[in-house]
C-alpha cells in the first residue's frame, strides 16, 4: 500500500517564477497600500467649531478689506489716467486744428507766390504730406524771412507739440491698461475671499449666523445708543459725524462709497464729502488726510484706523465708540474702537 504524503502548502511564489513572482508580490503590496489609502480617505474632516468659523471669517473678511482697500486704490489711478489721456486728446485735437489753420494760410500764400512766378521751396513744407523731413533742416527756416519764416517756425512747432501729445497719450494708454488690469486681479481675489467666507457661515445654524452677523452690537443696539457726549473740534467734523449717524443700518459693499451703500472708507469719504470736505479714497490715503492724534486725545469726527496695513477705518463719535462699515455680513453700525487692533487716529482739519 503506498504511502500517503500530505501536500504541501503553496508560498506566494511557490506557483510562480522569475519576474512573474515578484510582480505578483508587487501588485499584492499596492493592493493593500491602496485599501489603507481609500480607508484613511473615507473619514470625514472635523467638523469646525462656531468659535473656529468665526476666526476663519474674521480672517477671510479681513483679507478680502486689505483687496478692497488696494482696488479702491487702482480705480483711482485708473480714472486719474483716463482724464488725462482724455485730455491729452482733447489738446491734441485742439493744436492738430491749429495746424490745419497753419498749414492752410501757408497754401494760399503759396498760390500768391506761385501765381507771382513760382513757389519758394520752404512754402512746400506747408503742402507737403508729410513735412517732418523737411522740417527736420534748420537752414529752411533760415532762408525766409519776416511772415513767412515765422509762419513755418510756427508749423514746425505745432507739429512737434502733436508728437509730443500723442506719445504723451500713448503712455497714458498704456498705464491705464495696467491699472485696469489691476482691478481685475483684485476683483477676483475679493469676491474669492467673499464667497469662501459665505460657505463658512453656511455651515453654521440660522441661530449662529444670525449671533456672528449681530457682532458685540446689533443693528437695533447701535440705533439706540446715545450719541456721544463730547463736542466736535468744528463744523465739519460734527456734520461728518451727524452724516454717520444717518447712515446706519446700510449695508457694506466693497467700492462703495454712498449714497446707499458703503465699504470703510467709504463711508468715511462720504461723510466728511457732506461736510464740502474731499478726502481721498482709501484708508492709507486718509490717515495722512490731517493732522495725527493720539488715542487719548480722540474727539467726535475724528479717523480711526485699524490693524498694522492700515485696513479699515471708522469714524469716533465720542465714549469710546466709533460708526464704521464692517464687511459685508454687517451693516454701518456702532463699535467699540477697541473692538480691533488700533493704528493710529487723524483729525481732518
Amino acid at each position: 500500500m503506498a504511502a500517503h504524503r500530505k501536500p504541501k502548502p503553496r508560498s506566494l511564489t511557490g506557483s510562480f517564477t522569475g519576474n512573474t513572482a515578484r510582480t505578483a508580490l508587487t501588485l499584492a503590496l499596492a493592493g493593500a497600500a491602496s485599501t489603507t489609502l481609500f480607508e484613511g480617505s473615507g473619514q470625514a474632516e472635523p467638523r469646525l467649531t462656531p468659535a473656529q468659523v468665526k476666526a476663519k471669517v474674521d480672517r477671510l473678511y479681513h483679507e478680502a478689506e486689505v483687496a478692497t482697500e488696494k482696488f479702491n486704490g487702482a480705480r483711482e489711478k485708473a480714472k486719474k489716467a483716463r482724464a488725462a489721456l482724455k485730455d491729452l486728446h482733447d489738446e491734441a485735437a485742439r493744436k492738430a486744428e491749429k495746424l490745419g489753420e497753419a498749414r492752410a494760410a501757408l497754401g494760399h500764400a503759396a498760390k500768391e507766390q506761385y501765381r507771382a512766378g513760382g513757389i519758394d521751396p520752404t512754402m512746400q513744407l506747408a503742402l507737403a504730406s508729410d513735412p517732418e523731413e523737411f522740417l527736420d533742416s534748420a537752414a529752411l527756416a533760415e532762408q525766409t524771412a519776416g511772415r513767412q519764416a515765422l509762419a513755418v517756425e510756427g508749423v514746425r512747432d505745432d507739429l512737434r507739440e502733436v508728437g509730443r501729445l500723442r506719445d504723451e497719450a500713448a503712455k497714458r494708454f498704456d498705464e491705464l491698461r495696467e491699472h485696469q488690469a489691476t482691478l481685475k486681479q483684485r476683483k477676483a481675489e475679493i469676491n474669492g475671499k467673499l464667497e469662501k467666507a459665505r460657505e463658512l457661515l453656511a455651515s453654521l445654524s440660522p441661530a449662529q449666523q444670525a449671533s456672528y452677523a449681530a457682532g458685540e452690537s446689533g443693528d437695533r443696539a447701535s440705533r439706540e445708543m446715545p450719541r456721544g457726549s463730547l463736542e466736535a473740534p468744528n463744523a465739519r467734523a460734527a456734520q461728518a459725524v451727524s452724516f454717520a449717524y444717518s447712515a446706519l443700518g446700510s449695508p457694506y459693499v466693497w467700492g462703495a462709497s454712498g449714497p446707499n451703500a458703503f465699504d470703510c472708507s467709504g463711508l468715511t469719504q462720504a461723510a466728511y464729502r457732506s461736510a464740502g470736505v474731499s478726502l481721498p479714497r482709501t484708508t492709507y490715503t486718509q490717515i495722512n488726510a490731517g493732522q495725527r492724534v493720539s488715542r487719548g486725545e480722540l474727539a467726535p469726527g475724528d479717523l480711526v484706523f485699524f490693524y498694522s496695513g492700515i485696513s479699515h477705518v471708522g469714524l469716533y463719535v465720542g465714549n469710546g465708540q466709533m460708526i464704521h462699515a464692517p464687511n459685508p455680513s454687517a451693516p454701518v453700525r456702532l463699535a467699540p474702537v477697541d473692538s480691533m487692533p488700533f493704528a493710529g487716529a487723524t483729525r481732518v482739519v
